[in-house]
Formats: C-alpha cells, structure tokens, sequence
C-alpha cells in the first residue's frame, strides 16, 4: 500500500478516536459481555458452543444486520481459516483448512446447509450453491473446519457453513432499504406475530445489482415463511423458503497484471455469459418427549431447483440446464440429553433425481483439433436417480465435572442410478465420428454404481475453569463422487472407475470467554486420500492425495469504553502427497507435484475488526482484510503477491425505532483481485475485486 493511501487510512482512524476517547462518559461500563454462545451445528439441537468437542465460529444475526452484507463472503470475514472467494456477481468458491477447490466435485468438499438441512441433494452439488442460502434474514451462520460430526455425511469433509433461519422469537418485525454504487438497490422486510403457541414471521428480500463490470449485473429475490408451534411437550417449527437469481456473469481478465488497470478491470470479455437459478425447500423440525429421558426429533424435508448457464470459459461455450428434485429426513433419539452420559442416534434417509443436458448452439472457433472434437448440437443429455441411507450413533461422557469423552460412528450407503437418453460413446449427437480419434465429450452407457462409506469422530475436553477449556479431536470426513464426476466424462473415458474420497483429521485447541475477552486457537493436522482430479488427458481419476496441516486463531478484547478489537488468521500449508508428473504450461519441463503448494491455497490470511461506539445508539467498525501469496497452478512457478483492503461500517438511531447506516468498502481503493488462477496455457486469469465502493440506507424496527 502506498504513502498516500496509508495516510489517508491515518487521518480515518485518529479522526474517530476522540470519539472512542469520549465514549466512556457517553455510556455506562459495558454490562458483563461473556453471554454464552449458542450452536446447533455441533448436535443438530441447540447446545452451548463452549461445550462443543471440536473447533466452531458463528457470526451472529446482529453481527451479519450490521455487517449487511452484499455477499456472503463479507459476513464470513472474521471467521479464521474460511475464505469464501467472490468471483463474480453472486457466485462463490469456498475455502475452509482447505485450497480454493474448482471443477465438477469441487463443491463436494464441503457441506452448505440451512437450519442443518443441505441445500442441494446427495449427489448434486454446485460449487455457487451458496447464493441459495439466506443470511440476510438469519439467526446466524455457523461454521465447521474441519470434518463434520458423525451426524452429517457426505459433503461434511473439509467443512460445514450453517446459516440457521431467524425464530419468530419476540414478534419483533423491521425493514430496510439501501442504495450503493454502480446501481445497487435492495430491500429487506421481515413480519413476526406471536399468538398463543404459534408463531410466524415472513421474510424477504430483493436485490438489484447494476455491476461494476460491464453488463455484469444481477436481479435476486428471497423470501421465507416460518412457523412455530410449542406447548411445552411437542415442537414443530416449519420453514418454506424461495430463491431466484437472475445474473449476467463477468469473465476473467488475462494477462499479467491486467486487473490493476481501472480500465481494462470493467472489460467484460464475455458479455453473453449468464446464470439463472430458481430453488424452493421446504423443512421442518418435529420435537417431543417420547419417554423420561428420551427426546425425538424428526426433519422431514423437500427441494427443487433448477438453473442454466452459459459455461462461457469452455471452448464453444456450451449451456448447461439442470434440474434436481429430491426429498428425505433426519431422525435423532436424543438419551439423557444434558447428562452425565448422552447418546444421540438415528437414521438420516433420501431420494432424488437430478437431469443435465449440455448442449452448444454454434460451432467451435479455434484450431482445427478443437474444431473437430468439439461439434455444435446437443453433448450431454442424462438423468440420474439417487437414494441415500445412513446410521449413526454419537455418545457424550463425562468422566469428571472438568473432563468430557466423546466418540461415534456413521455408515452411509449411496445409490446411483444413470440413465443416457442420448446415443452412448464418444461420438455427437447424431452418432458421427470426430477426427482427432473422438468427440471430447463422452457419453456412458446407462449404469448402477454404489458408494459404502463409514466415519468416526473420537475427542475430548477439559475444563481448566469456567471461562478456559482444551479440546482435542479425531475425525474422518467422506465425500461419495458426484454426479457430474461420474456421467459427464471426457475423451473416451466410459467408465469412471473412482471411488470415494476420505479424510483423516486431528486438531487441538484451546478456548475462553470471559468479560473482557475471549479467544481460540487450534492447530490441524489432516490427510486426504482418493483426491479426484482431472489428469492431463481430461479423465476423471481418484489416485491423488494431499496433506493440509496448520493453525488458526481468533482473540476478541472488549475495552471497558465499548470498543473492541477482534484477530482472525490462519497459518496452514496445502501440499499435494502424491506423485504426479505434469508440465508447467508449455513454459518449464516436466515437474512432479509431490510435496509442491496445491494452487489456490494462501497459506496465510485473515483480518482485523475494530468496532467502537462513540455515542448512545452510535456503532462504527473499520475492517483490515488480509490476503497472502499463493501460486496459481500446481508445479508452484506463477503466484499472485496478495492484497490488503479496509472496510468502514457506520450506524446510528436517528429517531426512536430507526437507523441509518453507512459503508465504504475498499476505502483506500486497492486494485486486488478476488481469485487468481492459470489458463492452461500462457496467462494468469484475474477474476476482478471491486474498488471503493459506497453504500447507504435506512432500518426500521416496529
């Protein structure tokens, strides 16, 4: 960062600290602030976080309505050892103790949910899937490094982000309505009523984005109906929730350092690329006493989606629509909850069906191998039935006041059925042959394959006393191959013979909340066999392997001035662990990728959040965000150097019940890009980070 931008930063931060100076005879001493944190990530059930056995992060609903956040990568900021990349519009890769994965299983590294319920059905995730999430309306959003508990299944490998909807809670109802740069607009509503032991609230929202790429805009649209019933023995509550995304996408920038020039940053040079995507789900969670010590719980639930997209980075630009359906449950028998000796056991179940088809309007343009292999016209066209089945049983012991055990087991089946409803092989659609020895895009012939997969947890924690404990941990994670990666084959591959993926983890840590303060860190150690991965010919294989081993830490101290200062960051190396030889895109010899970076894998960043209230009903945060070097490609010979960027966040009551609020994002106007990889060929390909960007609006609460 230069002189000019450092000093510009100064005359922010000293300009407000009389203000931080002044708020102590402003305000009363801050009330006690180590209020116990909830979760229900850790147990599918409410429990304190800081009897959680194993690492977990939360950002509130008051942090998340402060924050506002345009994406959901802005929320997860302050949350160590997650990285969501932006990309473009709503998009979104995710990262937690893990690479910035890509490609067809990319997102089967991670579980996405809502209240605990996956957003997508078994078998057919997409990398983007977070924008079907709702964190604008949420009670908050949880977080898992590492593998999940033995109560979540495939997808739960390197991680879980659990946006839990907002409860009907005290009728409390508010609406928003902000404008920002490059003609963004959006609108926020939510209505609670209480009436005896029923509840409601109607949520929703709608977004307009004009983009600051050209002819990158977006239109969204979410809303959400809740209702709640309890009389004391038996809970319901029930969640119908509708997304709809209408998105023109931006491409990269190629080129060496292209995404600093302010002018070729807002080049679009794929205007006609775009995403729509519609979802509804529906959930519920039935609770009751069935016997003295003995709580059911029971969450029937349904989904449907659909989205098409231009793929504007595949040779042709083909588009892709796809479909899925899918409905099932999740059962616990919860033994003695809040005991000396808790067990929670049950059977999580689902059916479903997805369709893909991929087709390309016009003929490919470029060399004559790409011309021949890839013909315009219809190049996938399947569906695919699935059913998943699975048993657990988890058990809590606590061997003294201070020191608790932890272990359990989980048995999963997965169940493929595909069905090519195109001409099978690598020929086109009409059953020609392609020079060059095949179509690209190969086609199997309709098959049935299974996935048995098992995994178990073991862990402990100590107590040191009230405010500071130490957790250790033993987890396997799993992923079933998806979909995509066994039916949308390339080259001539009609079988893809893979297996699915496992993770073995341990972590350690230690953790404490108490008036003034409150912390955790957590060092891991994890091992990743039967890594599916696309190998130099295009074919779907699983013999890779990779090791994530590292540190992350977050230190909150609340000063007694009602100011506070919050540390997030994350220290890990992401290595490949197997051998494979591949050249360095035409520009070094051949290189094996054992022991190298994988790409896509800082091995540091983080942030810092200083908030302060230097009035009555008056809150500011500045916000540091850090990002370190990484390589773009897997023999480690080009790197991105990193970017730093800081966040202003303003609010105040401006009368009894309604507030206004302020934010500069990027307020130094740093030129960073969001993502950076490798083309496969001689350039790195930027996706564009936004410079400073102003946003504004009014909240009422009634």
């Amino acid at each position: 960062m230069n002189v000019k931008k450092m000093s510009l930063l100064g005359v922010s931060i000293f300009g407000l600290l009389p203000m931080i100076g002044n708020a102590q005879e402003a305000n009363q001493a801050q009330e006690a602030n180590n209020t116990e944190i909830v979760t229900v990530t850790a147990t599918r059930s409410e429990r304190i976080a800081s009897d959680a056995i194993g690492n977990q992060a939360s950002v509130s609903g008051s942090e998340v309505t402060f924050i506002a956040p345009t994406h959901i990568n802005e929320a997860l900021q302050g949350i160590a050892g997650a990285n969501i990349s932006r990309n473009n519009g709503q998009e979104s890769l995710i990262s937690l103790r893990s690479p910035i994965f890509t490609g067809a299983g990319a997102c089967g590294a991670f579980l996405t949910a809502m209240d605990g319920i996956p957003l997508r059905g078994a078998g057919f995730c997409n990398v983007n899937e977070l924008f079907d999430t709702f964190p604008e309306q949420g009670s908050r959003i949880e977080v898992v490094r590492g593998p999940g508990s033995v109560l979540y299944g495939s997808n739960a490998m390197h991680g879980i982000i659990n946006v839990i909807s907002r409860p009907v809670g005290d009728g409390v109802s508010e609406a928003s309505i902000e404008a920002g740069s490059w003609g963004y607009f959006r609108g926020i509503g939510s209505v609670a009523v209480q009436e005896g032991n029923n509840g409601f609230r109607v949520s929703g929202t709608a977004a307009r984005d004009g983009g600051y790429i050209e002819e990158s805009g977006f239109n969204q649209q979410k809303a959400q109906l809740r209702h709640e019933y309890d009389n004391g023995n038996f809970s319901i509550s029930s969640n119908f929730q509708f997304t709809n995304l209408d998105q023109e996408t931006a491409g990269y920038l190629t080129g060496l350092d292209t995404y600093r020039d302010p002018v070729l940053a807002r080049t679009n040079g794929n205007p006609e690329a775009f995403r729509k995507a519609k979802s509804f789900r529906y959930w519920s969670t039935i609770s009751t006493n069935v016997a003295d010590n003995v709580r059911l719980q029971v969450s029937p639930y349904a989904r449907k989606m659909d989205m098409e997209f231009l793929m504007h980075f595949l040779p042709g630009k083909p588009l892709e629509e796809n479909e899925q359906k899918s409905a099932g449950f999740q059962s616990a028998f919860y033994i003695n909850e809040g005991g000396d000796f808790e067990i929670i056991a049950g059977i999580d179940g689902e059916i479903g069906k997805g369709e893909l088809k991929q087709t390309q309007e016009n003929p490919t343009v470029g060399s004559a191998f790409l011309v021949n292999t890839i013909p315009a016209g219809k190049q996938y066209d399947y569906e695919v039935g699935t059913k998943m089945v699975a048993g657990f049983v988890r058990g809590e012991f606590d061997v003294t006041e201070q020191l608790t055990f932890l272990g359990g087991i989980r048995a999963e089946h997965m169940n493929y059925d595909y069905d090519n409803r195109m001409n099978s092989g690598r020929v086109d659609e009409n059953g020609n042959a392609c020079g060059f020895g095949g179509c690209r895009y190969t086609r199997p012939v309709d098959r049935e394959d299974s996935f048995n997969n098992v995994s178990f947890e073991a862990g402990s924690l100590f107590k040191i006393d009230e405010n500071n404990s130490l957790f250790a941990r033993y987890s396997r994670g799993f992923r079933a191959p998806q979909s995509t990666e066994l039916y949308r084959l390339q080259n001539g591959q009609l079988v893809a013979d893979i297996d699915s993926v496992k993770l073995d983890s341990i972590e350690a840590g230690i953790r404490g909340n108490a008036k003034t303060y409150s912390y955790e860190i957590a060092g891991f150690y994890m091992k990743k066999d039967n890594v599916i991965f696309q190998d130099g010919s295009r074919t779907n294989v699983d013999n890779g392997a990779s090791k994530h081993v590292g540190v992350e830490g977050m230190f909150e101290y609340r000063f007694p001035q009602d100011v506070s200062v919050r540390f997030n960051g994350s220290y890990a190396k992401h290595t490949y662990d197997f051998d494979y030889i591949s050249g360095a895109n035409n520009v070094t010899g051949n290189i094996n990728w054992n022991g190298r970076d994988i790409d896509t894998a800082p091995r540091n960043f983080g942030s810092i959040q200083l908030n302060w209230a230097p009035a009555d009903k008056v809150k500011a945060g500045l916000e540091w965000i850090y990002m370190g070097e990484y390589y773009l490609e897997p023999t480690n010979t080009f790197k991105y150097e990193g970017h730093n960027y800081f966040n202003l966040r303003i609010e105040a009551e401006a009368m009894e019940g309604v507030d206004i609020f302020l934010r500069i994002m990027n307020i130094t106007n740093v030129r960073y890009a969001e993502r950076v990889d490798w083309t496969g060929f001689t350039d790195e390909r930027y996706f564009v980070g936004r410079p400073r960007a102003f946003f504004g609006g009014v909240r009422a609460r009634f």
